[in-house]
Order: C-alpha cells, then sequence, then structure tokens
C-alpha cells in the first residue's frame, strides 16, 4: 500500500527547495505535517500535498494558471468574519468552535453568527414528500419560498436578520417536524423517537454549522451575490451539500463498514482504496493532525464495535484519524436512526452558516463573478475553419 505521508527528505527531494520552504509552508497550512510515530523529534508530510506543491513549481506559472488554483484547496479567495480554520482548530468568530458546543444550542450559534438577538424557531410540522424524505420536503418549501421572497438589495440589516430566522424556520420544518417549541436538537431526537441521542446532535448541530469557505457556503455566497433572496441561497447550498463530495460523503463511511462485516476492517479498508483510490471519512486537508469536530463528537456517545475497529485501523493504515463524515454514520448507526438521518442533521446545521455567508456577502455589495479561461485544444480542426470573420466589438 503506497504511503500517503513520507519523510523530510523525501519532501525537499521532491520540491527541490530548501528545509526552510518546506517548513514556511507547514506554516501556512500548504502542506499537513505529522509526528512520527517511529521517532517523535522528527516529521512526517502529506504526499499528495507535497506532490501539489512540486506540480505547481515546474516552470514560471501564468497568473491565470494561479488563478485556477487558487480556486482548488487553494488561498481563501473571500474575506469573512465568520469563521476560521487555523492551527488544526476551528473557530466561530474568533472563539474556539468546540468550546462553543459544550454549551450552545443550534439556536444560540444562529444568533452567534448572524451578529443578532436571541434566535427562536417556533415549532412547524410542515410534513415530508410523498417518499418520506425531510430533505425533498425542504427542497419544495425553499423552493416556493424563492418565487416569492424579496431580494436581498436595497434592505435593511435587521430585515435580513429576520428574514434568516424565518428562513430557518421554513427548513427546520420540514427537517425537524414537531408540534412542541422545543430546542431543535430536541425536536429531531423525539421526533425519531431517540431522546437519549439529543445531546449528541446537538454537538454535532453546533459543530457542523459553518465551516469557512466550503463548496455548499461558496454556492450560497454566489447566488447572495447576484442579489437574489437568502431562500434562493440557502436552496443553492443544499443542493451542493448533496453531493457524494460533500454532505454525502457519510455514505462512504456506510459502505466501508457493510465491506468490514464482510471481509474484515483491515481488507475493507485496502479495497476501499483499491476502487476508489481514497477513503473520504478519514482524513480532512485542513486538519492534519485530525478532525477536532469528529473527535468531539465520537467521545459524546459509545460508537458501535465496528465503527471503533475502522476508526483505529484507519489511522494505523491511513495515518488519518476519522473525520465528520464518519462521526455522522457512527452517530446515526448508534441510535438507529433513519437513512438520511446523517444528510437532515447536516443540512439543518449548515443553514445556519449558509444565512450567515449570505447576509455577509451581500452587505460587501460585490458580485461573485470570475473569469473564464478558454480550451481551445478541445476544439476541432473545422470549428476553426467555420468559423465566421471576427466581428468588431460594440
Amino acid at each position: 500500500m503506497k504511503s500517503l505521508w513520507i519523510t523530510a527528505e523525501e519532501a525537499l527531494a521532491r520540491l527541490k527547495t530548501k528545509p526552510q520552504t518546506l517548513y514556511a509552508n507547514v506554516s501556512r497550512g500548504r502542506i499537513r505535517a505529522k509526528s512520527d510515530p517511529a521517532d517523535p523529534r522528527r516529521s512526517l508530510y502529506q504526499l499528495s500535498d507535497v506532490e501539489r506543491l512540486a506540480e505547481r513549481h515546474v516552470g514560471r506559472r501564468a497568473s491565470a494558471e494561479v488563478a485556477v488554483e487558487a480556486i482548488h484547496w487553494g488561498e481563501p479567495v473571500l474575506p469573512t468574519s465568520i469563521s476560521a480554520i487555523s492551527d488544526g482548530e476551528l473557530f466561530y468568530r474568533g472563539r474556539s468552535a468546540v468550546e462553543l458546543a459544550r454549551k450552545l444550542t443550534l439556536e444560540n450559534l444562529a444568533a452567534l453568527l448572524w451578529d443578532t438577538e436571541a434566535v427562536i424557531i417556533p415549532c412547524g410540522t410542515a410534513g415530508t414528500a410523498e417518499d418520506g424524505s425531510r430533505i425533498a420536503a425542504a427542497f419544495g418549501m425553499l423552493a416556493a419560498r424563492v418565487v416569492a421572497d424579496l431580494p436581498t438589495m436595497g434592505r435593511s440589516t435587521q430585515a435580513l436578520k429576520a428574514e434568516a430566522a424565518s428562513v430557518l424556520f421554513t427548513v427546520a420544518s420540514a427537517l425537524a417536524p414537531f408540534d412542541e417549541d422545543l430546542p431543535l436538537h430536541q425536536r429531531l431526537a423525539e421526533g425519531w423517537q431517540r431522546p437519549e441521542a439529543a445531546e449528541p446532535i446537538r454537538l454535532v448541530l453546533v459543530l457542523a454549522a459553518e465551516h469557512e469557505l466550503n463548496v455548499s457556503a461558496f454556492a450560497a455566497r454566489v447566488t447572495a451575490s447576484s442579489g437574489a433572496a437568502l431562500s434562493a441561497a440557502v436552496l443553492s447550498g443544499l443542493a451542493t451539500l448533496t453531493g457524494p463530495k460533500h454532505g454525502g460523503a457519510w455514505i462512504g463511511a456506510n459502505r466501508l463498514v457493510e465491506r468490514a462485516r464482510q471481509v474484515g476492517v483491515k481488507e475493507a479498508i485496502r479495497d476501499m482504496l483499491s476502487s476508489e483510490g481514497i477513503i473520504r471519512p478519514f482524513g480532512h486537508k485542513l486538519y492534519p493532525q485530525g478532525d477536532p469536530r469528529a473527535k468531539a463528537i465520537l467521545t459524546s456517545f459509545d460508537p458501535p464495535p465496528l465503527f471503533v475497529e475502522l476508526a483505529v485501523a484507519g489511522e494505523e493504515l491511513l495515518g488519518e484519524p476519522a473525520n465528520l463524515d464518519f462521526a455522522l454514520a457512527a452517530l446515526a448507526a448508534r441510535f438507529k436512526l433513519p437513512e438520511e438521518a446523517p444528510l437532515v442533521i447536516f443540512a439543518l446545521s449548515r443553514t445556519v452558516g449558509w444565512l450567515a455567508h449570505a447576509m455577509e456577502q451581500t452587505a460587501s455589495g460585490e458580485i461573485i463573478r470570475p473569469r473564464a479561461r478558454y480550451d481551445q485544444s478541445a476544439d476541432r480542426p473545422e470549428d476553426h475553419a467555420s468559423s465566421p470573420p471576427p466581428r468588431r466589438a460594440r
């Protein structure tokens, strides 16, 4: 099995640079590093990060190439004061997310991230879609709002904060339908008839609510930058969240568990590496020492034994601890929650973050509009021969 971590000597050979440059790239978060289990005085470096930087350093790059790379796990492309990831820790408005999760509810966190007074979400029982899916119900209710809600442009900050609470109520009515005014984590637990799961669900709701410029938050900001309604921004975020590389990544953990039941833990990890080349429930580019959100969640309940075995074997074989996706799958398995429960919890939680980003983007007054770099290599020769002569720009 190919090692995912390499020594400093190997990293320097690939990068063709000085040790000081290697250490600088680690301190800036461009290369993940961890202690060598065989010798704590030495460090190991993430192979994929080193290879990515080595490719960048081959020849001089045009500014367009630099811009393309910045979109892919590159430098932050937008300023934000909502959250930050620094030295392996997640911060909300400058405060440790893990520490906040010890005492806050999702509603409390919404007030913090939206910079507003207490957020109160009345109970709602909107019902589910025809197939019983709460996610489908959320899509339908948000789509109905999009065509009726006002654009964000020209409206006061207070009006937008009030509308954000209204949008969260709409989403909660679909994802956490309940007829009592309980905190959202309790509505989920009681609605699934798993009251004992309320505390772990509360932790997840707080820790998964916001994560810098992830793809769904970026999608929400792009939508908001057009002046579209807050409900439209959340709808964009929700659509993006359903992707298997984002909110659907927990499914990979379930597949891994099922395979482990059949062939054993180590062989299941080997099989997934061979077939997919990656095991999404382990590791995170922004947390070289392990995802602190996953650690906090997994210590709030007793995961099923097979999940515990996989977590140990994954870190041993891959050099990567379990991440948030793994923790979501373990939570659902431990409390026997419905199949779509991890995505329901994630979507309800992340709605708070999407709304924060949408309002911040609206306040900036800027539209997000990158330029495209046309790839002419895909053209057929006859395309150029039959093209009309260029017209003078007007």
